[in-house]
């Protein structure tokens, strides 16, 4: 707490603040917040675009869609990439929570996303082996 004259006696963590405030003056140089969400707008856009036409394409081809985990654990990674980029505005508020929040859905995303990888790759098998190619 501040004195009667105003000012706060020096601390030991005085240094570490000021160590840390300038880390983050260069951090702040990096453009990394931009970076991330250029990136992370291209996933959602990419992500979004392929898991509708894996879908489209199935039933093109086979006239049905097939219902089991790797559909599924798709049809979530969709949902949770939306939930995740619904919380861009209150992070750009300073909300600590939606940052965690993002943080926990995108950690969830990659392990759905590592989970169906076997079934993504029986899947491209399948598909290279009873198509007609030209």
């Amino acid at each position: 707490e501040a004195g009667p004259d105003g000012v706060r006696p020096s601390s030991p963590a005085d240094g570490v603040i000021a160590q840390k405030e300038t880390e983050r003056k260069e951090l702040l140089k990096g453009d990394y917040r931009d970076k991330h969400w250029w990136w992370g707008s291209l996933l959602l856009a990419a992500g979004v675009g392929i898991g509708i036409e894996g879908c489209a394409n199935t039933f093109m081809r086979t006239g049905r869609l097939f219902p089991g985990p790797h559909l599924y654990a798709g049809a979530g990674i969709v949902a949770l990439w939306a939930m995740a980029a619904a919380l861009t505005p209150a992070m750009q508020k300073g909300d600590q929570n939606a940052r965690n929040a993002h943080i926990a859905l995108n950690a969830l995303n990659v392990g759905l996303f590592l989970w169906q990888l076997p079934t993504g790759f029986e899947i491209v098998g399948k598909v290279f082996e009873f198509t007609s190619w030209p």
